[in-house]
């Protein structure tokens, strides 16, 4: 959406179009977040795994 787009488009389709990417944005570093700690938790297994027992 253009600036010139935004000048058209009322304070409720505005607010309503910042609420949706406002959640997709949450949802979205929440994702993030899911995939950073499985990442980081096969990083670990593999670490462990790699260290001889004694």
């Amino acid at each position: 959406m253009t600036k010139v787009e935004l000048g058209f488009i009322g304070d409720a389709e505005l607010v309503e179009e910042l609420s949706l990417l406002t959640t997709q944005t949450a949802r979205m570093r929440a994702r993030m977040a899911d995939i950073m700690a499985e990442l980081e938790r096969r990083r670990c297994t593999k670490t462990a795994r790699a260290r001889p027992r004694r």
